[in-house]
């Protein structure tokens, strides 16, 4: 993919960058180095400081950056006025927490088992330089999530984005650079896909976090994992969505629509399969079929859009795949399943409802990157748990009743990150988030996040002075 900004409304190529060379690498890795050995030590307060400076200026920018965000990959420019917002929240939220969630750990030295301790500390250290491989559906919330913490806990930051959106990524470093960071403390790589192995390989890299594809993340632990370096990963998701006889059926079907169309429904945390009661099934899909075909589709900076493109035309082909794949083995499609045709320009997909899936489908096991719904009747909490278990993925997941032994069982037994109870998966600073299966290992966001690039370091204090 060339390191372009393609206007996934209309197809237009706008602009189009060169990918640094070797020696424009070089540099930054040497300027990254430089810049954390400054950075490192730099107290707390400063570090507080500098963050919250970044969130008062993309404050600011907020609706200029939306627009780069809209124009780049699509997303209605309400919710990419919201991401803003959201990524300034999460600076201010770590500049007034890292301390305490860094603060140095003394167990007592009664409890280690060589009883010549007298002190005993655990301290967070940062690593040194992180690289993160970030994707283009969230493009200044996925980056600010990761590296705000880390800046935080004195890390320094290698950004390579995904090449659909260098604009936002080049927005990024010039936002830290003007608000005070040394230089090369934030440094976003315009490189291709295959210039990561030989940059994550460089002794100077420390460690990587990635977000996106399964078969990137393979690459990326693979060369990681030859190098001894520590990885995160935020891979795909096939959210479960459950509705149980007890749930507010109205309330469940009318957030059901935002949880599976938020970013165009290009989210990996979007619910995907709805799994519904019989008692309650043919209620909720007539509300959710309903729901699904109000939406606006249309330019999607147009403040009246609910639906924009998807982010590049291989994505709509893919989409259209696992769709017609479906149909053709038996699926209904309740609404949607084409292009709209009142959208003729650009990568555009209706709002889609899918009812009689089964298995022998690529969409009951592959995740659809869209609007698009698949929608399953079962009997009882056992099916249900079943079904949503029946995923190579585990990110995250959500489950309507009213009922607490359902709400223990699916606590217990749901295979994901997360489980949202009566309302829709979201993503906050305070909360650990991450998933488990194919859908990646390790944890952004919250005190868990922060730690997961820290030299988690033990000091042992024997006695001062030895007796005669």
């Amino acid at each position: 993919m060339p390191i372009a900004t393609v206007n996934p409304a209309t197809g237009e190529t706008l602009r189009t960058f060169d990918a640094l060379g070797p020696d424009e690498i070089e540099q930054r890795l040497a300027l990254a180095m430089a810049a954390f050995a400054q950075h490192r030590t730099a107290g707390f307060d400063r570090r507080a400081e500098l963050l919250g400076r970044a969130a008062d200026l993309l404050d600011q920018d907020q609706q200029e950056i939306a627009r780069t965000m809209t124009t780049e990959m699509g997303k209605p420019i309400a919710a990419a006025r919201a991401e803003a917002a959201k990524c300034a929240k999460a600076m201010r939220w770590y500049a007034a927490r890292a301390e305490e969630l860094l603060a140095d750990e003394h167990p007592a030295p009664a409890d280690v088992d060589d009883a010549g301790a007298t002190r005993v500390t655990v301290r967070y250290r940062p690593l040194g330089a992180v690289l993160a491989v970030m994707p283009w559906n969230f493009p200044l919330w996925q980056v600010v999530r990761f590296a705000a913490p880390a800046l935080m806990a004195g890390n320094v930051c290698l950004l390579k984005h995904a090449s659909n959106v260098p604009q936002t990524a080049l927005y990024l470093e010039d936002l830290f650079r003007r608000a005070g960071y040394p230089e090369g403390c934030f440094q976003t790589l315009l490189v291709g896909s295959g210039a990561v192995e030989g940059i994550l390989r460089d002794p100077r890299v420390a460690a990587a976090t990635l977000t996106g594809s399964e078969p990137a993340g393979r690459s990326v632990a693979s060369v990681a994992g030859d190098e001894v370096k520590k990885t995160v990963l935020e891979l795909g998701g096939s959210d479960a969505y459950v509705v149980m006889p007890s749930a507010d059926v109205e309330r469940a079907a009318r957030t059901a629509v935002t949880a599976r169309v938020q970013n165009n429904g290009q989210s990996c945390i979007a619910a995907k399969r709805f799994i519904v009661h019989d008692d309650v099934y043919d209620d909720f899909c007539a509300r959710f079929t309903a729901g699904m075909q109000a939406l606006t589709v249309g330019d999607p900076i147009e403040e009246s859009t609910d639906i924009g493109p998807l982010a590049s035309e291989q994505g709509r082909a893919d989409l259209e795949e696992l769709v017609d794949d479906a149909l053709a083995r038996g699926a209904t499609a309740q609404c949607g399943g084409r292009r709209p045709e009142e959208q003729p320009r650009g990568w555009f997909y209706e709002p889609t409802v899918l009812t009689d899936v089964s298995a022998g489908m690529r969409i009951h096991h592959e995740e659809a990157f869209g609007p698009v719904a698949t929608v399953y009747r079962v009997h009882g909490i056992d099916e249900a748990v079943g079904l949503a278990n029946d995923t190579p993925f585990g990110l995250s997941s959500n489950a309507w009743t009213r009922d607490e032994a359902e709400v223990e069982r699916f606590a217990r037994d749901l295979e994901a990150g997360g489980v949202f109870f009566n309302g829709m998966t979201a993503s906050h600073p305070a909360l650990p988030f991450g998933g488990v299966k194919r859908s990646g290992y390790g944890r952004e966001l919250s005190g868990h996040g922060m730690r997961e690039f820290c030299n988690i370091t033990t000091l042992w204090h024997g006695p001062e002075h030895q007796d005669a």
